[in-house]
């Protein structure tokens, strides 16, 4: 990369790369919500993971519309909290690790990220205390 594609915003050092480029690529499922829980955004893996359920058309729905009970009481509960919530799941015989956490704009609650990561059958663990 050239300096000349370093930039400042809002005194951030910007690479030039467009965020959507590489979230879009993310070999993960990356899906946003608004503080209200209506989905914003869904990368290519989101899209993918949903599909049968409307992949990209889920866009601008709501988040708690989506899901069944209880995970449409508890997903209620972290936007009323305005908590994380970490677990794992199998699904089609995949294990992913799933992270629910609140994004801000500035101080404002701004919404969710849920980011659901696969798990390798073999994960190395390393102690580093």
């Amino acid at each position: 990369m050239e300096n000349s594609e370093l930039r400042m915003e809002k005194g951030v050092l910007m690479s030039g790369v467009g965020e959507a480029d590489w979230v879009e690529g993310l070999p993960v499922a990356v899906t946003v919500t608004d503080a209200e829980g209506r989905i914003v955004e869904m990368n290519a893996r989101s899209r993918e993971t949903f599909a049968a359920d409307g992949g990209g058309a889920l866009v601008g729905q709501s988040v708690f519309d989506c899901h069944p009970e209880p995970a449409a009481t508890r997903t209620r509960e972290l936007f009323d909290g305005v908590r994380a919530n970490h677990y794992t799941i199998t699904k089609n015989g995949q294990r992913k690790i799933i992270h629910q956490m609140p994004w801000f704009e500035g101080d404002r609650f701004a919404g969710f990220v849920e980011i659901a990561i696969p798990i390798p059958d073999v994960l190395p663990h390393f102690n580093r205390d």
